[in-house]
């Protein structure tokens, strides 16, 4: 399990879309468990993940807690900087 966060210009709402789009059906496959306009949470193939979005100055700041999808955690804080 990891607990990871960034900045991103991304806003809070084009962020929560950029994660169902990466973790989602249409990406990794994970099932959307719930999903609002700061976060999302996943679940799929023993794990899970969960994103909360808070509004910056410049953006937003995603955090992303990961039970056995550490890797595509980190990529997908790589992918919105």
């Amino acid at each position: 399990m990891i607990r990871i966060e960034a900045k991103t210009k991304l806003s809070p709402k084009q962020a929560v879309e950029r994660a169902i789009k990466f973790f989602g059906p249409g990406g990794y496959g994970m099932k959307v468990r719930e999903s609002s306009e700061d976060g999302a949470a996943f679940e799929g193939a023993g794990g899970g993940v969960i994103v909360n979005v808070r509004l910056a100055e410049k953006g937003a700041t995603v955090e992303v807690e990961s039970h056995e999808w550490d890797y595509q955690a980190k990529e997908f804080l790589r992918k919105i900087k």
